[in-house]
């Protein structure tokens, strides 16, 4: 049984890598095209993934109950294979656009699968911990770009960085295979009836709490792991080699911060880490602002390894609430549930990035940990109200 469940995680982790590279290549590319294109165009660039990711969530939800969860992670897979193949190939700004929908669309089709495998081969706490390998692997997916594309950028071939996508290509191939042989449990009825009321499950006050927090982890996330590079490099003058090893640490600190998570979830409540972990981000942000505006000249290098050591405690957050709905939501019910969490992700990204694109062309960026100090607090209230309501089943019969 161990084996089994090892098997079915791994092609899991494999596809979230890849998608993890590929989202977040953004602070690259950002780095790469900010001198001919200004930051309110970089900032717009984003909505090119997220708005296709939000659109197809909404309507591919039938489409994978009929085709099942396997193939359409291996369609998703196959569509970033080939659109990696084509980007070194067609050298023009215009293709970023298009390629980054095939890349919104192709990780909305995966993310509904990943969790509804999740779901249905795993159960209670075994869910939680799975969630939280997954996620783990999309942090460690973060540090391998920055890592790989800065020690590109910083070599004699440079001007070919965006051949570096071609090694994505080669772990989509690999994953495919691992896939093909994996032996995941698809749900038996797939046959998809629209009842009455259907969907006023989804209006039930505590899944819109978790939705609302699932749109500002996301905003806050994003505001890192695009920005952050940029931030290093306009307001710390670091260079962009450096710039993105940095954010590369903040991805090695969040992969740590998810993989811990993954395994004391097994024995603690989840409101105690949420609780634990949004205080320490609060405490570090705190400090970094206060270093930046009345010690900068001093402690300038300190707030490059401060500042990283966030995802340690930020990244457990978003697979933390994750868990605590999707083990008390209906196994029919998980398809659409996270094509929903696909949606306010979509939007919670392409808002963080217009959010962090109008503070740096504004020059107020000084103010970076401030200004994502406030969606944090909003997380940290619906905290509360998120744990205190439960998921009430409407069970009465019609007067």
């Amino acid at each position: 049984m161990n084996v089994n469940k090892k098997s079915i995680t791994l092609p899991l982790i494999f596809s979230f890598l890849i998608f993890s590279m590929l989202l977040n290549s953004m602070g690259v590319i950002i780095l790469q095209l900010s001198e001919k294109v200004s930051y309110k165009g970089l900032g717009v660039l984003e909505s090119f993934k997220d708005i296709p990711m939000a659109v197809v969530s909404l309507f591919c939800v039938h489409l994978i109950a009929k085709t099942g969860n396997k193939n359409a992670l291996t369609f998703s897979l196959i569509f970033v294979l080939v659109s990696c193949l084509a980007l070194p190939i067609v050298d023009a700004f215009w293709f970023f656009k298009i390629w980054l929908s095939i890349v919104g669309v192709s990780f909305a089709l995966a993310k509904v699968s990943v969790f509804s495998i999740i779901k249905n081969n795993f159960q209670d706490k075994e869910l939680s911990s799975a969630i939280s390998s997954v996620d783990a692997s999309f942090m460690i997916g973060i540090f391998f770009v920055n890592i790989g594309f800065g020690t590109l950028l910083t070599s004699a071939y440079a001007e070919y960085w965006k051949f570096g996508f071609w090694v994505i290509a080669l772990l989509s191939i690999i994953t495919l295979l691992i896939l093909r042989s994996a032996p995941i449990d698809e749900e038996r009825n797939t046959a998809v009836v629209k009842k009455p009321g259907e969907y006023k499950y989804f209006l039930k006050p505590k899944i819109i709490y978790f939705f609302v927090i699932v749109f500002f982890m996301v905003f806050v996330e994003q505001s890192f792991n695009s920005w952050l590079p940029s931030f290093f490099r306009n307001n710390l003058k670091i260079n962009s080699y450096f710039a993105l090893q940095a954010s590369a640490f903040l991805a090695l600190f969040s992969f740590a911060g998810r993989l811990i998570t993954s395994r004391l979830i097994l024995r603690f409540h989840w409101l105690k880490f949420v609780l634990i972990c949004l205080a320490a981000v609060f405490s570090i942000l705190i400090v970094c602002q206060v270093l930046i505006s009345f010690f900068y000249a001093d402690y300038k290098y300190l707030l490059i390894f401060i500042m990283p050591m966030i995802g340690l405690f930020l990244a457990p957050l978003f697979p933390l609430y994750n868990s605590e709905i999707l083990n008390n939501v209906p196994r029919e019910k998980t398809h659409f549930l996270v094509s929903v969490v696909v949606i306010f992700s979509s939007l919670g990204s392409s808002v963080g990035s217009l959010y962090m694109a109008i503070i740096f062309h504004k020059n107020v960026s000084n103010f970076y940990p401030v200004f994502i100090l406030f969606p944090l607090l909003i997380i940290f209230g619906l905290t509360f109200f998120l744990n205190k309501t439960p998921i009430t089943y409407d069970r009465k019969p019609q007067e």
